[in-house]
């Protein structure tokens, strides 16, 4: 019986897998790691820095390699604050979700789950950096009034 994944499907889940091994493997011991114990009260650029810069880059220009991860800086979708907000809470197209309870990405993600503050702050910078003009403030009521995952 045939597998419901490709090869190439097969091959990207092997990679992911492998990638996510190592990075574990090599960074455990690292301060740098963000977990939920020690991401407390950081900014929009800390958190950015600690959780999304590992897929879209450091200037949010994006990657491609393992998987795809879209570049941030100057991207037209970024003007609907709601839109950034949700793909935070709840990922998209194989990103995890950080609003999903812990538990379910713990193997990999060091079970961060972000507050809504604190989606509220990485959404306010992403929106206001990289090329990106877009300042209003969303805050952690507004994010709060956004589906969840459960």
């Amino acid at each position: 019986m045939r597998s419901p994944l490709s090869r190439a499907g097969t091959r990207r889940v092997a990679a992911l897998l492998w990638s996510a091994g190592w990075a574990a493997a090599g960074w455990a011991d690292s301060p740098t790691v963000t977990t939920a114990a020690n991401i407390g009260n950081a900014s929009g650029a800390e958190i950015y820095g600690h959780i999304c810069q590992g897929c879209h880059m450091g200037q949010a220009q994006g990657a491609v390699g393992a998987g795809h991860y879209p570049k941030l800086a100057g991207d037209p979708a970024l003007v609907s604050w709601q839109y950034v907000a949700l793909t935070v809470l709840n990922g998209k197209n194989g990103m995890p979700g950080f609003g999903v309870p812990p538990q379910q990405y713990e193997f990999i993600f060091g079970a961060v789950c972000l507050s809504d503050a604190q989606v509220a702050e990485v959404v306010n910078y992403v929106r206001s950096h990289f090329g990106n003009k877009w300042k209003s403030n969303v805050s952690a009521n507004e994010v709060a009034a956004l589906p969840h995952p459960k």
